[in-house]
């Protein structure tokens, strides 16, 4: 495996880890401050800084933009709200192409709202995701599928493993991969072939980081640091690594009672030290 104990230049900020009162100006000070070299902004922290701007400060302090989160959310209840998902997609597309980021992560929605078609769910998320595949292609953005845990199949993502994402990505084809977060895959029995089959495809676009927690107390908003966990970490990386990833190692904790109620330096600094010696 890399060696990654030297800095943290191999290590990416998602924007979330500092927690929902924190700025997008916030953050890209902070990754200066603790040598991190990429960051990834969700879209509400775009939104509030304004895109030009964004891209301004992010091009300045020199930071990869390892992803843009999120687009997706794609089944409706009929045609309009399907429309406006496709809207609402193109507009991130176009996020990530002025961020020059290294993917769109896909966070693909759950049930339609008065639905309990889980198959129609997924056939919307499929359907949805063809229809904005070829603008991203034509803009040169990456879209990264990332499959969420079970447990958020009926109201985040109704994809919910490796293999699922990647045989949509089998049927529709080049400009399409996967995010392999943690939290959500860590527990499947298929994931290292899978990881492996993703790999030999050239699929493995991103690789987001944290902690599951024993006890979990919330399954939203109670991620851990890495090595706080049940998450064998360096076994997760080897198995991304030997199947080719060469990227950034996202590190994207939702944690409303134990980290981002810290100060910014305490949860880089940890995060840091952390990368260096868990994962």
């Amino acid at each position: 495996m890399r060696d990654l104990s030297a800095d943290a230049k191999l290590m990416s900020l998602n924007t979330a880890t500092l927690g929902p009162k924190r700025s997008l100006e916030d953050a890209v000070e902070g990754c200066l401050r603790h040598g991190i070299g990429g960051i990834s902004p969700w879209r509400d922290k775009i939104a509030e800084a304004g895109l030009p701007q964004a891209v301004k400060m992010i091009r300045r302090a020199g930071l990869t933009v390892t992803g843009v989160c999120r687009g997706g959310m794609f089944p409706a209840a009929d045609a309009d709200g399907r429309r406006l998902a496709l809207e609402d997609n193109r507009k991130a597309i176009d996020e990530a192409a002025a961020l020059e980021s290294r993917c769109l992560v896909l966070v693909v929605g759950g049930l339609a709202p008065g639905s309990k078609d889980l198959g129609d769910a997924r056939r919307q998320v499929e359907d949805g995701i063809a229809a904005s595949l070829d603008y991203a292609r034509s803009v040169g953005v990456s879209l990264a599928i990332e499959p969420l845990h079970p447990m958020y199949a009926a109201d985040r993502a109704c994809v919910n493993t490796l293999g699922q994402a990647l045989d949509i990505c089998d049927r529709l084809g080049t400009g399409i991969g996967v995010a392999v977060d943690v939290y959500h895959v860590w527990w499947d029995p298929e994931l290292a072939p899978q990881i492996a089959r993703a790999g030999r495809d050239g699929r493995l676009f991103a690789y987001h980081l944290c902690d599951w927690m024993v006890p979990t107390t919330d399954l939203l908003l109670d991620r851990g640091m890495m090595g706080d966990g049940a998450i064998d970490l360096p076994a997760i990386r080897r198995d991304m690594e030997a199947a080719g990833y060469d990227g950034f190692c996202e590190v994207e904790i939702f944690s409303a009672g134990r980290w981002w109620p810290k100060s910014i330096d305490e949860i880089l600094g940890t995060m840091v030290a952390r990368g260096k010696s868990c994962i």
